[in-house]
């Protein structure tokens, strides 16, 4: 039972960090995009990446180790819509990560160097996606651990 509790507490604020993260992606594209954004936008990217790879140890660590096990999971649709739509989230993060990627080669070969706010644009535009994809993963869970029991 403490196992369960552990790995479901981890689970979440994991899943927690994740979003923040976006967030905090988000909201600094709000404003000028300089030398030091890019590197914060770098950072964050990173932890978020990270993050998301640690949800889905401590995800399969629960399936393993929890109370409901595998058999649950396995046999539960609402988690295998949860898991593709994180997949699919997981898809949506790449083209701002390559896109933060090459704003810092760009700034270390020409130290003026702004992305124009249509890539900026662009790039908010896809980590708000990425969020409403989050918020679909938050009902999917709901729904998962009711095995679909929803009324």
């Amino acid at each position: 039972m403490l196992i369960d509790w552990l790995l479901a507490s981890l689970h979440h604020v994991l899943f927690f960090a994740l979003t923040a993260m976006l967030v905090a992606e988000s909201v600094l594209l709000r404003g000028p995009v300089d030398a030091a954004t890019i590197a914060r936008l770098r950072r964050l990217d990173a932890g978020y990446g990270l993050s998301a790879v640690l949800v889905l140890v401590a995800g399969g660590l629960r399936i393993a180790y929890g109370i409901k096990g595998y058999d649950f999971y396995q046999a539960n649709p609402w988690f295998h819509a949860k898991l593709g739509v994180f997949v699919l989230v997981g898809l949506l993060s790449i083209a701002p990560t390559l896109r933060f990627g090459r704003w810092s080669r760009a700034l270390r070969d020409n130290p003026g160097f702004a992305p124009d706010a249509g890539e900026i644009a662009r790039t908010r535009s896809q980590l708000r996606l990425q969020m409403v994809g989050i918020a679909v993963i938050l009902v999917l869970a709901a729904a998962t651990a009711r095995h679909g029991g929803l009324l």
